[in-house]
């Protein structure tokens, strides 16, 4: 008998073991894959390379669980990424770079007032994200009831809108409601700034870059944090598999059990209550509670099963936004490529490189989505982790990461079209990239082509969802997963959940893992 078993060895899974294990609980998770990590994983699929398959930068991994689990001592190391680089197939394209007066120097190239204005922008989200950050490391409190606990975090969240200035609530206001365009068309006149600028607003979301709400996904992009820099983000030594890992090392040394290639089939029910799992090899295993890593559509329609639930919750859940629109591409490659716009070994390829020449490109990309196809000249995000860290390449070789949208989950004809469409969408992306780095296939030696299907079926994110659920304003803080339900505790009698599905949400944050394991103690639920 456990105190609690953990369904799922992702990063927040097994962050929530580690903690309860911390407190002296008896805990196991379990994996189905071979390897931990869920999502955040490192997979070395072509001989010497080592692939961040899905997730492949970190930022709002939370400070504190890197001191308290001492991840550091377990091996991680994050690494910077220093600038970002939108190329163009005409003119020297733009780049952000560490400093600010080279970054004023590239931007006054398409306007003046932009330059000026650019600090100020940036000092502005900042204020803002330093005042939503706390909100991400609390648990959600209920709006619905009268416990003193819940009405003092209401308290304390209506003092924090009062300390606001009247020209930041204007601000957070405006990120409330408004597109991602139309919140840069009151900062910015340059189209080029603000395409590559708008994309941080759609991120794993079925929205474009004119949609409503997705102004303020634009905030997370200043909620980064790394050795106390603001706003930074970074790469994990030996692949984004490596943050994982290094939470299971802390686990495992307080005490928690993991096992890979243990996949569940349902979670044993009696009476309307968690008993503990079966695994598909029939093996029963009892715990006090247990926990679901995985979104709320895989733990509720899968391992609980719908006849256990109320109709009033099934309603929620069936509301429950998930939508995968995104892909990823990863490369080996023989040598390094170069930028028609701007050759060489620049500091401009250790960063981000965005794919998102205008705002017209981006809506058209989305467009091709709404109507079930993946985009014809889509999004994409690149990183060359390798130049950053030579560890996960052979030398002279180098890794290429590529995060594309759009690729609709429910394509024109069915979901169970994509493994027709693969390799479709793999030539579309590397053939996109390669108008702007004309050497790149040339020095392709393998590729890995991730459909919203195959995150699904390989990787149980249910649709595809990057983040087990849209980020969209109605699916956040005390709505998520459903109104009455964003504190970890599920209807289900001691089912508990712990993953991004979970407030504060998506990305490799480790947040909900941790706010779970400390409400769990909290309630003395083990």
């Amino acid at each position: 008998m456990y105190d609690a078993i953990v369904i799922g060895g992702g990063h927040n899974g097994l962050a929530c073991a580690a903690y309860l294990a911390k407190a002296g609980r008896k805990v196991l998770v379990l994996e189905r894959r071979h390897v931990l990590g869920g999502a955040a994983v490192t997979e070395e699929l072509y001989p010497g390379f080592k692939y961040s398959t899905c997730s492949y930068v970190v930022s709002l991994l939370r400070p504190q669980i890197i001191r308290e689990l001492n991840l550091a001592k377990h091996g991680l190391t994050i690494l910077p990424l220093e600038c970002s680089f939108t190329p163009h197939l005409e003119g020297p394209g733009l780049v952000r770079w560490p400093e600010s007066a080279k970054t004023r120097d590239e931007i006054a190239r398409y306007s003046k007032r932009d330059a000026d204005v650019y600090p100020e922008f940036g000092r502005a989200m900042l204020n803002l994200a330093r005042w939503v950050k706390p909100i991400i490391d609390m648990p959600a409190p209920d709006p619905t009831s009268f416990m003193p606990q819940h009405l003092s975090a209401m308290a304390k969240l209506a003092q924090r809108f009062r300390s606001l200035s009247p020209e930041a609530l204007s601000q957070m206001t405006k990120m409330m409601t408004l597109s991602a365009v139309d919140f840069l068309d009151e900062w910015f006149e340059s189209p080029i700034l603000k395409a590559p600028m708008a994309v941080s607003g759609i991120i794993g979301t079925f929205l474009g870059v004119r949609s409503p709400g997705t102004a303020y996904v634009l905030l997370h992009h200043y909620m980064g944090e790394i050795d106390g820099a603001f706003r930074a983000w970074g790469l994990s030594k030996g692949g984004t598999g490596e943050i994982s890992l290094a939470i299971a090392r802390a686990a495992e040394q307080l005490g928690a059990d993991i096992r890979v290639n243990a996949p569940v089939a349902k979670i044993l029910m009696k009476n309307g209550s968690a008993q503990g799992v079966v695994l598909e090899n029939g093996d029963e295993l009892k715990a006090k509670i247990v926990i679901s890593g995985c979104d709320p559509a895989l733990t509720f329609n899968g391992f609980v099963g719908r006849d256990h639930l109320d109709s009033e919750f099934l309603s929620h859940l069936d509301r429950y936004r998930l939508r995968g629109s995104s892909g990823k591409v990863n490369l080996a490659l023989d040598a390094l490529p170069e930028f028609t716009c701007r050759p060489g070994r620049g500091l401009h390829m250790k960063g981000d490189i965005a794919i998102a020449p205008s705002i017209d490109y981006l809506e058209r990309a989305y467009d091709d989505a709404k109507y079930g196809e993946f985009s014809k000249r889509p999004y994409m995000n690149v990183v060359i982790p390798s130049l950053t860290d030579p560890s996960v390449a052979p030398p002279g070789k180098h890794v290429m990461s590529i995060f594309v949208q759009y690729a609709p989950y429910h394509l024109k004809g069915g979901a169970d079209q994509w493994p027709q469409q693969r390799d479709a969408f793999g030539d579309t992306v590397i053939k996109t990239l390669a108008e702007y780095c004309p050497d790149l296939e040339s020095k392709i030696l393998h590729r890995h082509v991730l459909t919203p299907w195959d995150l699904e079926k390989e990787y149980g994110l249910t649709e595809g969802n990057i983040f087990h659920g849209e980020l969209s304003l109605e699916q956040l803080f005390f709505f998520r997963p459903a109104p009455g339900w964003a504190r970890y505790r599920t209807p289900i009698d001691r089912l508990w959940m712990c993953g991004s599905g979970a407030h504060p949400g998506g990305g490799v944050m480790a947040a909900p893992g941790r706010l779970a394991a400390l409400r769990i103690l909290k309630e003395g639920a083990v």
